[in-house]
């Protein structure tokens, strides 16, 4: 049901890509129970375009996310918000530096759905471990928002016949935080996995930007049926990729929230540094493996999960 809704309505979500995914349902839940309000949502420059075009906000402003010592630029933020006249702020972001944005906006704050101590729904996570959109769910629940979706990425295609990738093809996803290489399948495990897949005629199709170039490239030298797609897919092609994808297998990165969401099969694999439960990409068909270090993931130890899902037909 939807109720008698406030004229203008924040919604906060700053980053990061697989976060922002697992988002989409509650941007969409707050876009329905707020049919008639002027909802603003204020994110980060990458995240722009991909906002505007899902359809749930009237209007997308960017965080340029100024730094503490940055008094002017704090300064002109907050009168901004302050100025919009904002009702109700749903903070799905859950930060510190969304806490301060609470905070300055004192001493007459608008109704405030988030974390941050003093808040008028106020959440507080359960002691035990929960993911984000669980979290999310019960955040908007207080707000008398009962039902939130999963992500639906619909509205996101793209035409993808330059590739010239016919089915059946598997995505490969080796890349992962460039500060963090724990996270990371080593590349001549994802070779050897390509390879195998290749020899049931399946075609491995390689997703990564310029930071995975190297292991896109010991890839390819070890399977040369691989399709190397570095730097050629935006989310929207992506999307598209993944839909018609036959399994998706990476590590903890973005990328893989975006093919998990579309409902694609999908193999995640983890280290100690990703959360079995909180870091869990959404979707109807994700298997996790996981190990402390994923060097110690052999190849036999994946293929029967992968080899099982990519047989379907």
């Amino acid at each position: 049901m939807t109720d008698s809704s406030p004229s203008r309505i924040l919604v906060i979500k700053l980053s990061a890509l697989g976060d922002f995914i697992q988002s989409l349902g509650a941007f969409r839940a707050i876009r329905e129970h707020h049919r008639d309000a002027r909802i603003i949502l204020l994110t980060t420059a990458p995240f722009v375009e991909m906002a505007t075009a899902c359809g749930c906000f009237d209007e997308v402003w960017e965080d340029d996310r100024p730094r503490w010592w940055q008094a002017e630029r704090w300064f002109r933020h907050i009168r901004r918000l302050r100025r919009a006249g904002f009702a109700r702020v749903y903070d799905l972001q859950r930060s510190q530096r969304t806490g301060w944005y609470f905070r300055l906006l004192s001493p007459n704050p608008p109704e405030w759905v988030g974390i941050v101590s003093g808040c008028s729904h106020r959440y507080v996570d359960p002691p035990q471990d929960t993911h984000i959109m669980a979290r999310h769910a019960g955040m908007l629940a207080l707000a008398g928002i009962p039902d939130v979706p999963p992500p639906d990425l619909s509205f996101l295609r793209a035409d993808i016949g330059h590739f010239a990738i016919k089915p059946p093809y598997a995505l490969l996803v080796p890349g992962s935080s460039v500060h963090r290489a724990i996270k990371r399948w080593p590349a001549d495990r994802f070779a050897e996995l390509a390879e195998a897949l290749a020899r049931d005629g399946i075609t491995p199709v390689l997703i990564g930007g310029p930071a995975e170039r190297e292991a896109m490239r010991t890839i390819v030298d070890a399977c040369p049926a691989a399709r190397d797609l570095c730097g050629q897919t935006g989310i929207a092609e992506l999307v598209t990729l993944a839909q018609g994808a036959r399994i998706a297998v990476g590590n903890d990165t973005g990328p893989m929230h975006i093919v998990a969401a579309t409902g694609c099969p999908t193999v995640a694999l983890f280290s100690r540094e990703s959360h079995p439960v909180r870091s869990r990409p959404p979707g109807p068909a994700v298997t996790i493996l996981q190990k402390p270090f994923l060097a110690n993931l052999m190849v036999s130890e994946v293929l029967p999960t992968v080899g099982a899902a990519a047989r379907q037909p």
